[in-house]
This record gives C-alpha cells, sequence and structure tokens, in this order.
C-alpha cells in the first residue's frame, strides 16, 4: 500500500514536469533554443537586447555610493569560494568511490551562460559569471553534503528544516528505530545511482 508521503512526492515530481513544460514554452516566447549547450536567440531578438544594454559608464555613474564600496566585501567571497570548490571536488574523489556514492557532476550545477545576453553591460556580465558560480557551487556542494548525509545518517530531523535538500524526504523517520536498521542499507546502495 502506497502512503499518503509517497503519493505527495509523486504528485510533486507531476508537478515539476509540469513546470518544466512551461519553461520550454517560455523559451518559444522569448525566442531561443539550446544548440550545444548554448542559448542561441535568433538576429532580431539579438538586436534588441543590444540596443537596451546600458552604456557601461552611466551604469556605473548612476549606481549608489555606498553599493560601490561593498563591491569588494562581495567579491572577496571568491577565495573561499575556490577554496571550497577544490575541497568539495577533491573530497567526493577520495571519498564517494569508497563509500559507492555515485559522484555528483559540477557541470550539472555550476552554469555560467547569463554572460552570453546582449542586453548586460560588461560590470552585469562579470556579476552574473559570480553569481552563476557562487550559487553553483553552493548547489553542487550541497548535493555532495547530501549523499554523504544519506549514506551515514539518512535520519530526518524532529522538526522541519527550512530548505532542506530533496533527500531528507525520503529519508528514515526521526525515531524509527526499526526503520533504521532495516533501511539503512537500502539508502545506501540506492545512492549508486544517485536518484533523489
Amino acid at each position: 500500500m502506497t502512503s499518503s508521503l509517497d503519493e505527495l512526492r509523486a504528485r510533486i515530481i507531476e508537478l515539476e514536469g509540469h513546470v518544466e513544460a512551461e519553461l520550454e514554452a517560455r523559451k518559444a516566447a522569448l525566442r531561443y533554443h539550446i544548440e550545444q549547450g548554448r542559448a542561441i536567440f535568433d538576429r532580431e531578438t539579438h538586436a534588441q537586447h543590444r540596443a537596451l544594454r546600458s552604456r557601461l559608464f552611466g551604469y556605473v555613474f548612476r549606481s549608489r555610493l555606498l553599493v560601490v564600496l561593498t563591491a569588494p566585501f562581495i567579491y572577496a567571497l571568491i577565495l573561499p569560494f575556490v577554496l571550497l570548490d577544490l575541497f568539495i571536488s577533491l573530497y567526493q574523489a577520495v571519498c564517494f568511490p569508497v563509500y559507492g556514492i555515485e559522484k555528483v557532476r559540477r557541470a550539472d550545477y555550476i552554469v555560467i551562460d547569463r554572460q552570453a545576453l546582449g542586453y548586460l553591460n560588461l560590470v552585469e556580465k562579470l556579476n552574473c559569471i559570480y553569481c552563476g558560480y557562487g550559487n553553483g557551487l553552493l548547489s553542487y556542494a550541497r548535493e555532495i553534503a547530501a549523499r554523504t548525509e544519506q549514506y551515514w545518517c539518512p535520519i530526518k530531523h524532529s522538526r522541519r528544516v527550512k530548505g532542506a535538500h530533496d533527500r531528507q524526504a525520503g529519508f528514515i523517520d526521526f525515531g524509527d528505530a526499526e526503520g533504521w536498521r532495516d533501511r539503512l542499507e537500502e539508502m545506501r546502495k540506492a545512492l549508486a545511482k544517485a536518484d533523489p
């Protein structure tokens, strides 16, 4: 018998399919398609984008002083980001084969493509590269941590956690001692194919 939680998860997967279909329709409406991993706009749309680009000097000149003064604090995070990238990639390269966990594909999480948009000026493009890297890196690290948690401690928390990763929904219920003993190996084996 399927539990109501399983039914809800199935419904979520169905709704995600609808979201994907809607996103594909939006691509068509915005007149682009994906070719060899790159977004390609038709000529007319590309020309419209370039016409809407704000000039670099005006963009910088119109920026508030406090916004400009905070930029070094934002960009200083590149150092810990690069270190996190290095260490989390090394961690999974060394440990995941030992545990039998499928490795996380970095390219599935770190997507840097917005700098190709014709309506962005140089500073906006740089910001988009930085945000794509930083947020993608944190998603990549989160998935590596989630797979690690599924291997070592696939138990739900006693209370709801804000922003919990997708894998937690399938974890063993908090307080289910029998489930822990019965399902731990099953949870670990599921990581060989790595679908949440």
